[in-house]
């Protein structure tokens, strides 16, 4: 089949031109100016941006942590991404201890084969590190996995600084690269414990932020940065929250070293003050780091616009009410983490495009063209050019909606960004040339392919 989109404008990460796409099967096979081609199907697109089909390069579907296990698994969790324009994830396939890596892959591929609504990619969680696992790191990069996630917390997934520098190290020699969740341990056991000698119980959510402060993400960022320093080889950190953890990051650049940052709607959007909302509403807004202080805001858009960022992903681990309640005695007990696949793509060009403080073109390379190329998809994906996917979201400047949780794919009972009022919208989503949503509703479900990656 051969689909042709005429008159709409194509947004890169160089500019935006008025030009049309033609596409056969898969693949988009040529670009240009007035293509006509017989028996094409005819996509009217004028008025419309075209973008590549975005990417969330931080998802966590079928996550069992806590206790429990998030509320989307790959089923609901990507029909909200590519409902919202997302046309490909990258999962965290996570190692649990004592596992090899091929066995924690195996079971990322059996909760995501044939349930996945959008393509799909995996990093690689290391958790349990020994001279097996080293070696086995090298069939895992060379079958197409060169991305991978170390935590520098959580009792389950913690690596020490000796492993970090010789995980860090093995990645070098394999041409990998390592994401890295900063927040010194430490000092959240400290805090924790203060809170429960102080009040006698953890009840309040309000105290939930003072126990993961800006500072305990910035001194781990400072330490990963000074690790990856003397191993010599760029990092990724990812979610980042908080002014004070930026500048660390800055620091570092100022040094010499290369240092690439994601960061999340919810840290440009939310503040700690959901913390404060009254009975419980607060624990649907915990997540790790938590939200912060609104002047955190300005210095992370800042970035953005400087180009000091390089990608917006989600961080998408969503919990229902009933589970986030099994943190009602004690809020260290609540599973930590939000949902936001579905919501990105229109609240980055809400707060960020209609609002002034990025271009459409930047809008772009967050959320498809850097994504793409730092994990290795590009020119597959992130770009509308030939022999690419034929990824397309056709965007409609002037739709007028608001987001709520009636209207939504994912599996969870409500939406932080409850009744939030959005100007644009994924009008039509085309994963590989076929039509998959469209307005938010799902058109094709269960369509989406593991992506293999490179290392070049």
């Amino acid at each position: 089949m051969k689909r042709l989109f005429k008159g709409g404008t194509i947004v890169s990460g160089e500019g935006m031109k008025q030009l049309d796409i033609l596409v056969k099967g898969e693949k988009i096979l040529a670009v240009g100016e007035d293509l006509e081609f017989r028996d094409a199907e005819i996509e009217d697109v004028r008025g419309k941006y075209l973008f590549p089909g975005f990417i969330d390069a931080h998802t966590h579907m079928a996550l069992e942590v806590s206790g429990t296990i998030t509320a989307d698994k790959f089923d609901t969790g990507t029909k909200a991404e590519i409902a919202g324009g997302t046309t490909c994830i990258v999962d965290f396939a996570t190692q649990n201890k004592g596992e090899s890596l091929k066995e924690a892959l195996d079971n990322w591929h059996k909760k995501a084969d044939g349930e996945s609504s959008c393509d799909y990619a995996f990093h690689l969680a290391i958790s349990d590190w020994n001279e097996k696992v080293s070696e086995e790191l090298a069939q895992v990069v060379a079958d197409g996995i060169p991305s991978f996630k170390l935590y520098m917390t959580y009792d389950n997934m913690i690596v020490d600084d000796k492993t970090m520098y010789e995980i860090l190290t093995r990645l070098k020699e394999l041409g990998g690269i390592a994401g890295v969740h900063c927040e010194n341990n430490g000092i959240i056991a400290a805090r924790l414990n203060e809170v429960l000698q102080e009040k006698g119980n953890r009840l309040d959510t309000a105290d939930y932020p003072g126990t993961r402060p800006p500072a305990a993400e910035a001194e781990a960022i400072n330490r990963l940065l000074k690790i990856a320093k003397c191993v010599d080889t760029p990092v990724i950190v990812v979610h980042l929250s908080s002014a004070e953890g930026y500048r660390e990051i800055q620091h570092a650049r100022e040094d010499g070293q290369t240092v690439y940052v994601e960061t999340c709607p919810q840290y440009l959007l939310m503040d700690e003050s959901k913390y404060f909302l009254p009975d419980g509403e607060g624990r649907k807004y915990m997540i790790a780091p938590p939200l912060r202080k609104k002047k955190n805001q300005q210095v992370l858009w800042e970035a953005l616009s400087e180009g000091r960022i390089q990608t917006i992903c989600t961080d998408h681990c969503s919990f229902d009410t009933a589970q986030k309640n099994m943190g009602a005695e004690d809020f260290s007990k609540t599973p930590c983490g939000m949902p936001g696949g579905e919501e990105r793509p229109a609240l980055i060009y809400q707060f960020g495009v209609n609002e002034g403080r990025i271009t459409l073109e930047q809008m772009c390379k967050y959320l498809s063209e850097n994504p793409a190329k730092l994990y290795r998809m590009y020119p597959q994906k992130g770009t509308l050019s030939p022999g690419s996917d034929a990824d397309i979201v056709v965007w409609n400047p002037e739709t007028e909606w608001t987001i709520s949780k009636e209207h939504q794919q994912t599996n969870i009972d409500y939406c932080p960004m409850e009744g939030t009022t959005i100007k644009g919208r994924a009008e039509k989503v085309f994963l590989r040339g076929q039509l998959a949503a469209e307005n938010g509703e799902i058109i094709a479900e269960k369509t989406g392919q593991y992506v293999p990656r490179g290392i070049s």
